[in-house]
């Protein structure tokens, strides 16, 4: 029998070598990404090297930032996946021309580069800018939670830290107590012995110490952060008692308290994530920002430990308009939802410097079903903050406009969580986790870049 088969032999070698870059398609995404970051001035990299070529080579930061990237763009943000991508995948090899760095080198990378990464963030929107992307006439703020590279299992309150410190600082002097008198059995058998390391068992005991100090630490800051904002609420009060000369309606504020509560809670783990509450449950994570432009570029995002929006309009409104200056433009319609609706996001949006806004009054789904018809008439002249922009949603431009916040900002989350793997923050501390945050949303404007660009080619 004679089958028509192409030719097969995997043993078949080359009368030339084989070249990586034939092996890759002139529109492939890496080949963008090496591209882009080649046109991002990386210089602040350099400072973390020596500058006189001594010591042992070290792998070069303008691979190491772009093999990131290119991770983070197909959804493999494990240090050890890269590491093993490296190996296996063509489009990594070519683009660490044939470099293997393991996964410790990756993952020191990019904890010790956090901020050097996030400060990309702000060159990659600038290229969406000049690619014609980025689009501000209408912008949607939303926030989303993200576990923390930590378990809720790991959570004490302030007094079991405490009685844990202490039962620890005992373990502690009972083993080096130990450890004294086995030295001194040992001088005086086979005299003068060297050996400095700590034994294992009080390494161990040493390293969770640590780490209860560190949430003790934490709680405390905490409480004392509270003490003082309290303490500037009661001499606001006080000052505008004094202006009226009347006393001001309403209970009186509580005198600060620096005292810890001891059901106050903290992760052992990573004392700076919070518990977090989601439609599936509580997780211990972080509350993750964004502001993204009617084309679905990120064009501000930030990273904080409240479980709730309230706090984050403004932060992040300021945050928009700084970036935007750098590419020229200014934002112009806010969306957001009930979860940034108070009195003073509402007082801050009512400033003549601050854009125009839509913000729910309601719940998503309560906005969506409200069924009353559109007012008419002049605005009640005892009208509230809340009571205009319930107003505002209600008009049938409101409506139509608000309705685009869904289908603006969601699906950005959708493509990070779903599509790429974005399941939990893989550094711990606020600070690393913001520039983590900033690596999912640079690539999320690179990934929408790069399908532009592809667009206008076909075109």
């Amino acid at each position: 029998m004679h089958f028509n088969f192409r030719p097969y032999n995997p043993k078949q070698g080359y009368l030339l070598p084989p070249s990586l870059d034939d092996w890759l398609p002139e529109n492939h995404l890496v080949r963008f990404i090496s591209d882009a970051v080649d046109s991002m001035d990386l210089r602040k990299f350099y400072r973390f090297y020596r500058a006189n070529g001594q010591g042992s080579a070290a792998y070069h930061p303008v691979m190491m930032v772009k093999v990131l990237l290119y991770a983070y763009c197909v959804g493999m943000p494990s240090s050890r996946k890269i590491a093993k991508g490296l190996v296996d995948d063509v489009a990594l090899r070519w683009l660490a021309a044939g470099n293997t760095p393991d996964f410790r080198t990756i993952s020191e990378f990019r904890r010790q580069h956090s901020k050097m990464l996030e400060s990309l963030f702000m060159q990659v929107l600038l290229l969406c800018g000049r690619a014609g992307l980025a689009k501000v006439g209408i912008v949607a703020l939303d926030g989303t939670k993200v576990r923390a590279n930590a378990s809720l299992a790991k959570n004490r309150k302030y007094s079991r830290l405490a009685s844990e410190e202490k039962e620890l600082l005992q373990t502690v002097e009972r083993l080096l107590r130990e450890a004294q008198e086995v030295d001194e059995q040992e001088d005086g058998i086979y005299g003068s012995r060297h050996g400095d390391e700590l034994p294992e068992e009080l390494a161990t005991v040493k390293k969770r110490l640590r780490k209860i100090l560190e949430a003790k630490a934490q709680l405390e800051a905490e409480a004392k952060a509270r003490e003082l904002e309290q303490k500037e609420k009661i001499e606001a009060r006080s000052r505008e008692e004094e202006e009226t000369g009347k006393k001001k309606r309403g209970r009186k504020p509580k005198d600060p308290d620096e005292s810890v509560d001891d059901s106050a809670k903290a992760n052992i783990t990573d004392p700076e994530s919070r518990i977090q509450k989601t439609r599936h449950g509580h997780i211990q994570g972080y509350n993750a920002q964004a502001m993204v432009s009617e084309d679905q570029i990120v064009v501000a995002c930030d990273v904080v430990q409240d479980a709730n929006d309230f706090h984050q309009l403004v932060p992040m409104v300021e945050s928009t308009k700084d970036n935007l200056k750098n590419i020229d433009e200014e934002c112009g319609l806010v969306l957001a939802d009930a979860g940034y609706c108070s009195e003073e996001n509402l007082e801050y949006l009512s400033e003549p410097e601050s854009p125009n806004a839509l913000v729910a009054t309601k719940k998503d789904h309560k906005q969506r079903n409200d069924t009353e018809p559109p007012p008419r008439g002049r605005i009640p002249k005892d009208s509230g903050l809340r009571d205009l922009m319930d107003r505002k949603l209600r008009t049938t431009v409101g409506r139509a406009l608000y309705g685009m916040r869904s289908y603006i900002v969601e699906p950005v989350f959708g493509q990070m969580k779903a599509c790429r793997n974005l399941k939990r923050f893989l550094l711990r501390g606020l600070e690393k986790v913001k520039g983590e945050f900033s690596l999912w949303c640079i690539t999320h404007n690179l990934l929408k870049l790069y399908r532009n660009n592809a667009q206008m080619v076909r075109n």
